[in-house]
């Protein structure tokens, strides 16, 4: 990393989520004197198109399983387009951490692989890192006890559009206001170490729809680009969605894979979102990458 001048922080969110679940890090980050930028990638947050009947005042769940999804056809390279273009407005002012959490983690290595120039650093925060094309068809070789499958099976929609996107999957995430087995059973999955009232206002930022059809081979570490750009993986000790053993599995495959070039591992006692509930612990690790090119101890 450039260490001539401090860096933008670029955060990439994960799954059903946007730019605002970055909002108490880059508050934190910028009492200490960084700057930062939260992107929606395609179909998420304040740009996208709905669906509308996910935000009416009564839930209309017949409504909201026929309705089109701005998710429809997005794909990896529309992100990793969105994010390079992020990138090459930001490369005149100095060096750039590309940072992101859960299902972003297929974005970073997709942009890392195309412009791996404009990134100085990218870190892994319990996100999903895929080095073996295995990973995308076969069953992987750890043994994960995640809670968040069940949790959101609790919340799935149905998605009935005619000829729709087979990628696209819709989560109504308002039903857990009132239903206290799925309000207790998520939180238990996403954010245990946080009080209710916390975890409820995160419900609000997530978005209906995802598609995961960004699950592909263009989400593979090319080692060409990988060995260019420093890599650090943040473990989540806490983390419910994304275990510790998968966390553990992603980073020996990718260090097997550019033994030369491993990751820079850290590990935070937080859960799959800690960075909403205690954003001091990553604003002073993510701060510390900015000191002689790396954390500090």
């Amino acid at each position: 990393m450039r260490i001539d001048a401090l860096p933008t922080f670029v955060f990439v969110h994960g799954g059903s989520s946007n730019a605002r679940a970055w909002t108490p890090l880059r508050d934190e980050l910028a009492l200490r004197g960084h700057r930062s930028h939260a992107v929606d990638l395609p179909g998420h947050g304040a740009g996208a198109t709905g669906p509308a009947a996910y935000h009416r005042p009564s839930p209309d769940g017949a409504g909201l399983a026929r309705e089109a999804s701005p998710m429809e056809g997005v794909t990896l390279a529309d992100n990793v387009r969105h994010v390079a273009g992020v990138l090459r407005r930001l490369a005149g002012h100095g060096p750039v951490v590309l940072a992101g959490n859960s299902l972003g983690g297929l974005t970073l290595t997709g942009v890392v692989n195309a412009v791996p120039e404009l990134v100085d650093r990218v870190v892994y925060l319990s996100a999903l890192c895929l080095a073996d094309p295995a990973m995308l068809t076969e069953p992987w070789d750890v043994v994960d006890e995640n809670l968040l499958d069940a949790a959101v099976a609790r919340i799935a929609v149905p998605y009935e559009v005619p000829g729709g996107d087979p990628g696209v999957v819709r989560l109504d995430w308002r039903r857990a206001h009132t239903d206290p087995e799925a309000f207790a059973a998520l939180k238990e999955a996403i954010m245990a170490d946080a009080p209710d009232h916390l975890f409820r206002h995160f419900l609000d930022t997530l978005d209906a729809d995802e598609n995961h059809g960004v699950l592909e081979p263009a989400a593979l570490v090319r080692p060409e680009a990988w060995r260019r750009v420093p890599h650090t993986y943040v473990r989540l000790s806490a983390d419910r969605s994304l275990t510790p053993a998968v966390q553990d599995h992603m980073i020996r495959k990718a260090d097997e894979l550019t033994p030369d070039h491993p990751f820079d591992v850290h590990t935070l006692p937080t859960s799959h979102v800690g960075y909403w509930n205690r954003p001091e612990l990553f604003a002073d690790l993510l701060a510390g990458l900015t000191r002689s090119g790396g954390p500090t101890a």
